[in-house]
C-alpha cells in the first residue's frame, strides 16, 4: 500500500502563511486562520507542505486503507483557497445543511472533499463559520 504524504509536520504555520502568494491569499490565509482557531479552540499544524489543519482524526476504510488526517483546515492556493470540511457529511441531515448554507455562501465550487473560494470577499463569513463549527463538531468520518 502506497504511503501516505499528507502527515502532520513541525513546520511553522505562521512561515507558512507569511509565504503565501499572492499578498492578497496571504492576508486571507491569516483571516481563515483566525477563524479556524476561534471555532475549534485548536493551534493549527501545518499537514503537509500546505494544508492547515486544526485537530486530528484517525479514519479506516473498507479495504484497508487507513491513516490520520486534520478534522478541518484550509490551504491558500494560488488560484482559490482549498476549505477541508468533511465531518458534518457523513448523515443525510448533515448533507442536507450543507447544502442550505452552501446557498447562502456566495461565489464557490466544490470537489468531492474540498469546498473552493477564490477569495474570501465573495462569500459571508458568518455562513463559513456555521460550516466550520458544523464540521468540527460533527463526528470526523470521511463518507464512503
Amino acid at each position: 500500500m502506497a504511503e501516505i504524504k499528507t502527515k502532520p509536520t513541525e513546520a511553522s504555520v505562521e512561515e507558512f502563511l507569511d509565504r503565501v502568494e499572492p499578498a492578497s491569499k496571504r492576508e486571507d490565509g491569516k483571516v481563515l486562520d483566525a477563524l479556524f482557531r476561534n471555532v475549534t479552540g485548536e493551534a493549527p499544524k501545518m499537514w503537509g507542505a500546505t494544508i492547515v489543519g486544526y485537530g486530528q482524526y484517525h479514519y479506516k476504510y473498507a479495504s484497508g486503507h487507513e491513516g490520520d488526517m486534520c478534522r478541518v483546515g484550509f490551504s491558500p492556493r494560488k488560484a482559490k483557497h482549498s476549505l477541508y470540511l468533511l465531518g458534518c457529511l457523513t448523515t443525510p441531515e448533515g448533507r442536507a445543511r450543507r447544502s442550505d448554507q452552501l446557498s447562502h455562501l456566495g461565489k464557490h465550487s466544490s470537489g468531492v472533499g474540498c469546498l473552493y473560494v477564490n477569495k474570501l470577499a465573495d462569500i459571508d463569513l458568518a455562513v463559513l463559520e456555521e460550516m466550520i463549527r458544523d464540521a468540527w463538531e460533527a463526528k470526523p468520518e470521511r463518507p464512503s
